[in-house]
């Protein structure tokens, strides 16, 4: 019996959007190469509910792309609302109880995966010439983009030789031809070390790409969990359900039953081609491509009428910063919390394009724990910089806990009226980091080192455990009971009633 809900069954989760308005049924003709991205980075950039294309140009009837699967609402109500669903959480979910739900999860007992005999996935089965890729609606997303990308909002599944670890992962793919792709497979990633083991036996790489996954499925996949731990596991703990798996049909790998689309076959251990130039994460498209891997697809396993979900990356926003910069957030503050620092919580706001995180320091336990700001700044480079959540953050702010780190108008002002510029920042050149920071030297992107930094933007008397003067804003310079008077009294003021709890 197929397994129900948003964060198990990516169709559960397109009906659940369109019957709270949070996604549309776009019925008019539009072309996936270029159009249907277009109206994609539109709706990111004005919270509006995710495109569901169902009438695509050049594409064969019932294929259908699903756009901005985890962008923002511009309901506040449900500004997470997308994000939330893919964990079967309430469309009010905070980003505090969505970390806290993801760490819960990630000090639970693993719940194995479920094989079943068969599942929606397997509805449809193409082998050997069968194969065309053509057949689905690829996307050109951006106009300097060197190609097509079939994988922008899928996981990668591989498994080390002798089977122990299983790893989703998620990476990019490029439609290489009609049953080929190439993408990045970077040796500091999970996909790129499993590979790497494969390339050491002179064997090619068992591959499968799940498109149209399981929601909690595809966010794990985004989280860096340590090597070696089997993201289908965390899933279960996650949703409380073990995740239903099926065997594919030609490599032996296990993929989620749910899934939209099934891509399998093999990357290969030496067969390289270019990819790219592709718009990224970074908000910036760099006219110049790559050698990389090519994956060989021997077989393709889909639902009817599949929707293939993508994310068009870009200045944020986009899924990038909504699904992995929260996954980072949440393994960033479990490795804070782990190694005894006086943190609150840890964030990576989502308009930084994850290019920095904010750590809110909780000041009555610095002060008990006696550092000064130096010591602080190297005790949390120390933690982060070396984990694999901080190698793929550059950039920390420290700031006091009277911040509420989510909201980035409160980490602008605390940027700007409380770090001091020339004593409050330590930089850590030797520190590894991901070599895609856009402002990275050509040597330092080459030895994947350097641009990392903490910065500090606590006050002396922070270190003390106080605060300086008293924030002037609605919570903190009106009586509590008027507060609740100007909210009650909102929409008789004469304005929507979209005011919003005191904060």
């Amino acid at each position: 019996m197929t397994q129900r809900g948003s964060a198990l069954n990516f169709r559960d989760f397109v009906d659940e959007l369109l019957a709270v308005g949070d996604a549309v049924d776009v019925r008019r003709p539009v072309d996936p190469l270029l159009e249907a991205a277009a109206v994609t980075r539109r709706v990111y950039e004005t919270r509006s509910p995710a495109p569901l294309f169902g009438n695509l140009t050049g594409a064969e009837p019932g294929h259908r792309l699903l756009g901005a699967p985890a962008g923002l609402s511009s309901d506040p109500a449900g500004t997470y609302g997308r994000l939330a669903a893919h964990f079967g959480l309430p469309r009010a979910t905070t980003p505090r109880e969505l970390l806290d739900r993801l760490i819960t999860a990630m000090h639970a007992d693993p719940v194995a995966p479920r094989v079943v005999d068969s599942g929606p996935c397997k509805e449809h089965v193409l082998r050997g010439d069968e194969v065309d890729l053509e057949r689905f609606p690829v996307p050109l997303l951006h106009q300097q983009d060197g190609g097509r990308y079939f994988g922008t909002y899928g996981f990668h599944v591989v498994r080390t030789p002798d089977g122990r670890w299983t790893s989703w992962s998620i990476s990019r793919s490029m439609l290489h031809g009609r049953n080929t792709l190439v993408g990045p497979a970077m040796p500091q990633q999970h996909l790129g070390m499993i590979h790497r083991s494969w390339q050491e036996r002179g064997e090619p790489t068992p591959w499968a790409m799940v498109l149209g996954a399981p929601p909690a499925a595809l966010a794990a996949a985004g989280m860096p969990l340590p090597a070696e731990v089997n993201e289908d596991g965390y899933v279960g703990a996650l949703t409380g359900s073990p995740v239903e798996v099926v065997r594919t049909e030609t490599n032996g790998l296990y993929v989620p039953a749910n899934a939209e689309i099934v891509l399998e076959g093999y990357i290969s251990p030496d067969e390289t081609a270019p990819e790219g130039p592709m718009g990224e994460y970074h908000g910036y498209t760099f006219a110049e491509s790559k050698p990389q891997p090519v994956f060989h697809v021997e077989a393709v396993t889909h639902r009817s009428d599949p929707i293939l979900p993508i994310c068009v990356a870009g200045r944020p926003p986009e899924e990038n910063h909504t699904i992995w910069g929260t996954m980072i957030s949440a393994s960033a503050l479990d490795q804070l919390r782990s190694d005894g620092l006086p943190v609150d919580l840890a964030w990576c706001s989502y308009e930084a394009a994850t290019c920095w995180i904010v750590v809110s320091v909780d000041i009555r336990r610095l002060a008990g724990a006696g550092m000064d700001e130096r010591q602080l700044a190297d005790a949390v480079a120390d933690s982060l910089f070396g984990s694999h959540a901080g190698w793929l953050v550059p950039k920390v702010l420290l700031v006091a806990d009277d911040i509420d780190i989510t909201d980035i108008d409160q980490v602008v002002w605390a940027l700007a009226t409380r770090y001091h510029p020339g004593t409050g920042e330590y930089a850590y050149p030797d520190a590894p980091g991901i070599p895609m920071v856009p402002y990275l030297t050509a040597a330092e992107a080459r030895a994947g080192r350097g641009g990392k930094s903490v910065v500090s933007c606590l006050l002396p008397e922070h270190f003390a455990g106080r605060t300086r003067g008293v924030t002037t804003d609605f919570r903190h310079a009106y009586p509590r009971a008027l507060q609740q008077k100007v909210l009650d009294t909102w929409a008789d003021y004469g304005f929507a009633t979209t005011g919003g709890p005191a904060r």
